[in-house]
């Protein structure tokens, strides 16, 4: 249950090292000046609301008036969010997320994580995808996996050619 409703409001979390806290620059020339600044909303949101354990400002800042949740083991409505979460975060007060990829396509802004309930917990590799209209976060999708002990290939599920 703890692991559907972290994929549906699709936030779990990782410990940050010092240096990683501020959300990964955001790739070069490409972006256009809405695309930053959407990248910029999103990675400040994730940033308040899973590392700073503050979901209900969060929310409150960066979620619009309507919230379209694709998960679908979680209502739609930002007090969905943070009625879930503001609870997980007291129970849960090591809880992290590290952002390794943020993706934007116009009002679209993907983020790769890997999210940690403790710094020991292997956690899970998160893909989620936000659509951001006029300045808001309007709409949720995600994509769960735990990330496995070992793998076939040798590969981690955060680390590659472009890796941070």
């Amino acid at each position: 249950m703890l692991t559907a409703a972290l994929a549906a409001l699709t936030l779990a979390v990782s410990p940050l090292p010092a240096s990683a806290q501020t959300p990964p620059p955001a790739a070069s020339g490409s972006r256009t000046a809405t695309e930053a600044e959407n990248a910029r909303i999103v990675t400040a949101f994730y940033e308040l609301a899973f590392n700073q354990h503050r979901p209900t400002e969060a929310a409150r800042l960066y979620i619009g008036d309507r919230y379209i949740q694709h998960n679908p083991h979680v209502p739609n409505g930002a007090e969905a969010f943070y009625g879930y979460f503001e609870g997980f975060f007291r129970e849960n007060p090591q809880s992290r997320v590290t952002i390794h990829r943020v993706i934007v396509d116009g009002d679209l802004v993907v983020l790769h994580l890997h999210s940690q309930e403790t710094p020991d917990d292997p956690g899970r590799a998160i893909v989620d995808i936000f659509r951001v209209e006029a300045g808001k976060i309007v709409e949720h999708f995600d994509v769960i996996q735990e990330v496995p002990a070992t793998t076939a290939n040798g590969n981690t599920m955060f680390e590659g050619d472009k890796a941070d």
